[in-house]
């Protein structure tokens, strides 16, 4: 049986979600940060039939949906919901339980990310940060400096305006935080964390300006980012596809933990 979920279902929710809370970072971020009463936002359980134990679960966040399971799920039943919704752009999660979606809907892209982890300090970070001076905290009055950067970076997917809108929300919201260098007032560096929740937060939008690589300044932010995290006992996620940029994080102590998969309607 699947039902949408409301706020007496967090407890049998998050049972669920902390099995895997690496995985489920965005889940457990956004109902911690937001509930189960928001437009923005739905949820839907499906509950096994013998103990009521929810064992699968599907979110919807504006237009993007993410679910997950453990174990054989009601595909088809999820896969309904998805296609009722007219707006829906795409759909990520771990890639053993997109393959089930992958079965029953047609997508138009797809694309497949390596999932690394990093749970603790380590000599690395500590000797980063011996490094890491004159990296700032970003406010919203640094939205238009930061996104002039990522702007610019052929990587990002997000429009102009859809990044920063972005990145004004999540500061203004608290869910995540960005930081950056800036050289004769621009900004040449930055990293930001996203869907931050009481376990973890994943590290996003490390980028550096065409001009400025190849001397380690996105490595001083991303290791202030993660310090700073690890100090609060948090545990910092990251998605990559670039072998490069996957042995620059697996050097700060990241370990691969799965892969992640993303479907474009």
């Amino acid at each position: 049986m699947i039902r949408k979920l409301t706020e007496i279902d967090r407890k049998p929710l998050m049972a669920l979600l902390i099995q895997e809370p690496a995985l489920n970072l965005f889940l457990i971020g956004d109902v911690e940060n937001f509930g189960f009463e928001q437009e923005f936002m739905e949820l839907w359980g499906e509950f096994d039939p013998v103990d009521f134990h929810i064992k699968a679960v599907l979110l919807r966040f504006y237009k993007s949906y993410l679910p997950f399971a453990k174990g054989p799920f009601d595909v088809e039943g999820f896969a309904a919901l998805l296609r009722k919704d007219k707006d829906v752009e795409m759909i990520s999660g771990s890639s053993d339980v997109m393959k089930a979606f992958g079965k029953v809907i047609n997508f138009r892209k797809e694309k497949h990310l390596y999932f690394a982890e990093l749970k603790d300090m380590n000599e690395e970070i500590y000797k980063g940060l011996s490094a890491s001076g004159s990296i700032k905290k970003a406010t919203v009055s640094e939205v238009n400096a930061i996104c002039a950067l990522t702007d610019g970076i052929q990587e990002f997917e997000s429009s102009s305006e859809g990044s920063r809108k972005s990145l004004h929300q999540t500061l203004m919201s608290g869910t995540g935080r960005t930081y950056y260098i800036e050289c004769q007032g621009e900004v040449v560096a930055t990293a930001s964390t996203a869907a931050e929740n009481s376990m973890s937060a994943m590290v996003i939008a490390v980028a550096t300006h065409q001009a400025y690589r190849e001397q380690g300044l996105a490595t001083r932010v991303v290791v202030q980012l993660c310090a700073d995290l690890l100090a609060e006992g948090r545990s910092l996620c990251l998605f990559y596809d670039n072998p490069k940029a996957g042995a620059i994080y697996k050097r700060l102590g990241f370990q691969d933990i799965g892969a992640w998969s993303m479907m474009y309607f």
